[in-house]
């Protein structure tokens, strides 16, 4: 569902069927535009010349590493307290930004590249400015790409985790499942973080020995950070362009910066158009319904920059879903009384409030007709999970199987466990790293065991949830991590909503099968849920993450404990952030609107949750035809494009996901700056494709980034009574009530 990120795909060996076609370092980008979970951007620049002259002379093949430099110094120090503490902060920044958007709308974005390229610069300045030894001994001194990957594995990895505090967590509040404040709650919200981080993070070693060296699948976002990474330290031309990009990065998220905590004091000027209040205002009485159905103009960077990386494929489709589910379905429902809204003021009865998620039963027991929004619900959430299934499927229908089924792939590291010569390395053995580099089998297996240990131990102390339940649901996450990586391996989609909602349907039907039901069976739906989708977000990062450094030859037992160090970073960063903004806007947790955030993937998990766990389906029958009628339309769409057409007009196809979305999230404007965004970026790759290359990444992440620390400040200065109703003005908003 939502927790959503767009980025585009370059073209890469995924397109063509043999290993030996190789990926250029110059290499075009098509539109493989995709829009789902958890995801970075690709595309960064990929130059002939590396060096002061010197151009490659040879193919880079993006299925094993890359050929040894030989003009490169060793690096004998990859794992470095530089690194940890400049990845982890720039994670922070990239974790920080992602509560403030996944709270908007459910969007984040990878700190993939914004920590290799930022990385870069600041280690960069570091190694130059700093000695070697002394009293910053380990400051200074040679910086090169292996250390470069360690610090984008920390960022990775401290930048993650905020899946559960923008979808599951708040819904649990939203359904008064736990205390009224996440201030007393916080050793609870800690202990479901610990259990999904840590889980995900040991079992991934032997994903790693499968999916990347013996399917040796791409990875598109992490093969293009390796990508970034080679040509930033190819010599003074690599350290010049890191230092355009960024500067350009810097730049664009200041501006935004500053662009966002100005308009939290005068947000009618500066952010939102009311344009249909406005002409309501002047006289034209019939406008009021471009207000009351959302169709706002908002200058918001960070969309305008989500839309330049996503591309006119899923920024469209985005925006085509709002048009058919707010422009057409929406008034058609409200019209025939299938949906109800009530106003905002009884002194403007015109002013109707249809995003509000009513849907609960009469005191009475009858069950009045719902609103817009929660009718509209259904249809978008089967719409992605159909979609995002037959799409995966489709994607993968000739490997997933034999991943699966397959106990050759996993019996070098399972091999070691009963053997007692710990240098034993069998004879189809595939790693290059030598075996002192690896990370040792005992290490990830009594991690697993500690970790479920520990997962029940919390779950049954801090939910009341079994040991079967957590088992069940961490077992489910191991299995969804094997969809997830094929998936993002292939197609770089990490289906994470999808596994989300598999997991609330199967923890519904063991609800029943106990004979629960109430907010116990909406509990251990939800914990469950997460704890699985959760598992499986994390452990698909972490090995598009090792995929980077099976490229750049970086030693996997390094990445290991830089994965641990800033999952550890992450599980309180994001626990709390996720006290801050909720402390600064309790309609997070209420959902009463108006409200600055919100958030489509707490009503989603709620909302389902609430469904499975009723002794009959909350659905309207008329919203459920709706639903199966476009996941039909959506399947047999995906499988056509699939078996009958060629890749190059796939183009064409609406994205179904992001159709889906639109019909979730009731803020129009986020997918009329995204259309505005992509359609930008599309004539500037025309006109000036190097330019775009050189700094389009760095802007538009800047933009993300920019928008959402602005956000995190916000909310601090909200938290101080500094900002808001209280100081803003109120100018050009609805009912002349703040609106910021």
């Amino acid at each position: 569902m939502a927790e959503i990120e767009a980025s585009k795909a370059p073209h890469t060996p995924n397109d063509v069927e043999a290993d030996e076609k190789p990926f250029h370092a110059a290499s075009s980008r098509s539109e493989g535009d995709e829009f789902d979970e958890k995801r970075g951007h690709i595309g960064e620049d990929r130059h002939h010349d590396h060096g002061d002259s010197k151009e490659e002379s040879y193919d880079l093949n993006v299925r094993d590493p890359f050929p040894i430099d030989p003009d490169m110094p060793e690096e004998t120090h990859q794992l470095t307290v530089r690194a940890l503490v400049v990845g982890a902060a720039l994670g922070c920044v990239v974790g920080a930004s992602n509560i403030y958007l996944g709270l908007k709308t459910g969007f984040t974005f990878g700190p993939q590249l914004f920590g290799a390229i930022f990385g870069f610069s600041i280690i960069k300045a570091m190694s130059k400015g700093l000695p070697s030894s002394g009293i910053f001994g380990g400051f200074g001194g040679y910086f090169g790409p292996k250390e470069n990957c360690t610090v984008q594995t920390a960022a990775t990895s401290a930048g993650g985790l905020g899946i559960l505090f923008v979808s599951a967590v708040p819904a649990m509040y939203r359904l008064e499942l736990l205390s009224p404040d996440p201030k007393t709650d916080f050793g609870r919200l800690l202990a479901l973080t610990v259990a999904c981080a840590y889980f995900g993070v040991f079992f991934v070693i032997p994903l790693r020995t499968y999916f990347i060296l013996r399917q040796r699948l791409v990875f598109p976002t992490p093969t293009a950070t390796a990508f970034t990474i080679r040509s930033l330290h190819s010599g003074p031309h690599g350290e010049a362009i890191a230092k355009l990009k960024a500067k350009a990065l810097g730049i664009s998220m200041a501006v935004c910066f500053c662009w966002k905590v100005l308009n939290g004091y005068i947000p009618g000027i500066f952010l939102d158009w009311h344009i249909g209040w406005t002409l309501f205002q002047v006289g034209w009485r019939g406008a009021i319904g471009i207000e009351n159905y959302g169709w706002v103009l908002e200058f918001t960077p960070a969309f305008i920059g989500a839309g330049m990386l996503s591309g006119l494929n899923a920024s469209w489709s985005f925006f085509g879903g709002s048009i058919l589910a707010w422009g057409v379905i929406a008034p058609s429902i409200v019209k025939t009384g299938e949906a109800v809204g009530h106003p905002f003021d009884d002194s403007v009865p015109e002013y109707i409030n249809y995003m509000s998620m009513s849907f609960k039963p009469a005191a009475d027991g009858t069950r009045p007709p719902p609103s817009p929004r929660y009718w509209l619900l259904w249809p978008g959430v089967l719409l992605m999970l159909v979609f995002s299934f037959v799409e995966i499927g489709m994607s993968i229908r000739h490997s997933l199987w034999g991943g699966l089924k397959s106990t050759k792939s996993m019996g070098p590291a399972f091999k070691r466990i009963f053997i007692k010569d710990p240098n034993y390395v069998p004879e189809d053995d595939l790693d290059p790293a030598p075996l002192e580099d690896r990370v040792k089998t005992w290490w990830w297996v009594v991690g697993v065991i500690l970790s479920l240990i520990v997962s029940c131990a919390l779950m049954g102390t801090q939910f009341g949830i079994g040991v079967g339940e957590t088992i069940l649901a961490l077992l489910l996450g191991y299995i969804f991590s094997f969809i997830g990586v094929q998936s993002s391996g292939d197609t770089d989609i990490n289906p994470v909503s999808t596994c989300a909602k598999a997991s609330q349907i199967v923890f519904g039907g063991v609800s029943k099968g106990q004979g629960v039901s109430g907010n116990p069976a909406m509990l251990v739906n939800i914990v469950a849920g997460s704890l699985s989708a959760g598992a499986a977000a994390q452990a698909t990062d972490m090995v598009g993450d090792l995929k980077t450094g099976h490229l750049l030859r970086a030693k996997p037992k390094n990445q290991f404990a830089a994965q641990l160090f800033g999952t550890t970073i992450a599980i309180f960063l994001s626990a709390g952030l996720f006290v801050l903004f909720t402390t600064a806007s309790p309609c997070i947790l209420t959902g009463d609107v108006p409200c600055p955030y919100i958030a489509p993937s707490i009503s989603a998990w709620a909302a389902v949750a609430y469904a499975v766990t009723a002794p009959t389906l909350p659905v309207p029958a008329t919203s459920g035809y709706c639903a199966i009628v476009l996941a039909v339309i959506a399947a047999v769409t995906v499988v056509a494009k699939h078996l009958w057409l060629p890749k190059k007009y796939w183009v064409w196809f609406p994205n179904w996901n992001a159709v889906g979305l639109a019909f979730v999230v009731p803020q129009l404007q986020y997918s009329i700056a995204m259309a505005i965004g992509s359609l930008a970026t599309y004539f500037w790759m025309k006109r000036n494709p190097k330019s775009y290359d050189m700094y389009g990444f760095a802007i538009s992440a800047g933009m993300l980034a920019g928008e959402g620390l602005g956000g995190v400040f916000q909310a601090l200065l909200n938290v101080a009574g500094v900002l808001g109703e209280k100081y803003g003005l109120a100018v050009g908003c609805p009912l002349n009530v703040f609106c910021g």
